[in-house]
């Protein structure tokens, strides 16, 4: 039987997602506290992979059992071995064929900024103070990655992948007082592309690159033209998306 698992976490103490040699993850204490729970081996399948540092709000994952068992006590146990800064808000049986990564279709994260200091936000949001940002442009940028696929130019240049094909379908800023934040769907990411198209987007909004700069770095598909990779404090994993009702009926 195949369960879903929909988790939390604030990722300052972890270096990412996915199970590294001499490094602690959030897939490796996950996978830990369901097998002592379970008492047999787990594997843990993620949505997908978040860099270390960065946090997430909703993220799914995928485990086989052999055995049924009653989720909300088990929803609890495992809260109760795992640390405070990963929760998990859920365990679901699907059917046995769903795959929490290659049946997602949409993925959205945020990229959170204060505009001037404040003590209380150093590990969750990219401070910026002393510098002001024209938000209209960088607007006007984040617009444009609607009308491209490859983003080859934001990409990790170490990464094995197929394509730098992604289908983005909403890139906006919005302002509220002092938090300025950065929302982004698409089908899928590439390693590091959000925060280097954030780091690209604040040049804009800085008057170091114009719009049309903005076309010719993702044109280029060269990552040395694009932005640096803005502090992964500030990114959230906040929604993943599937076509169908993922909880198994009857």
């Amino acid at each position: 039987m195949r369960y879903f698992i929909e988790l939390s976490y604030h990722g300052l103490n972890y270096h990412g997602w996915q199970v590294q040699p001499d490094v602690v993850t959030v897939q490796e204490r996950l996978t830990e506290a369901l097998s002592v729970i379970l008492r047999k081996k787990i594997d843990i399948t993620g949505a997908g992979r978040t860099d270390a540092g960065v946090h997430a709000t909703q993220l799914f994952a995928h485990f086989d059992s052999a055995v049924k068992f009653d989720v909300v006590k088990i929803q609890q146990k495992v809260n109760a071995f795992l640390p405070e800064d990963i929760v998990v808000a859920s365990i679901f049986l699907v059917n046995n064929d769903v795959h929490a990564r290659f049946d997602a279709i949409s993925r959205s994260y945020e990229y959170r900024i204060w505009l001037g200091r404040n003590p209380f936000l150093l590990e969750t949001t990219w401070q910026i103070h002393q510098q002001k940002l024209a938000i209209n442009k960088m607007n006007e940028a984040a617009e444009i990655l609607l009308n491209y696929t490859n983003f080859k130019c934001f990409s990790k240049s170490k990464t094995d992948v197929r394509t730098y094909n992604c289908k983005i379908t909403e890139a906006k800023w919005i302002l509220e007082e002092n938090r300025l934040t950065f929302y982004i769907t698409a089908d899928r990411f590439l390693r590091n592309m959000v925060r280097a198209i954030v780091g690209t987007l604040i040049e804009v909004g800085l008057g170091k690159k114009t719009k049309e700069d903005f076309i010719a770095v993702i044109e280029s598909e060269d990552r040395s033209k694009a932005g640096v990779s803005v502090p992964a404090k500030g990114l959230f994993l906040t929604k993943i998306i599937y076509n169908e009702d993922l909880k198994k009926r009857g």
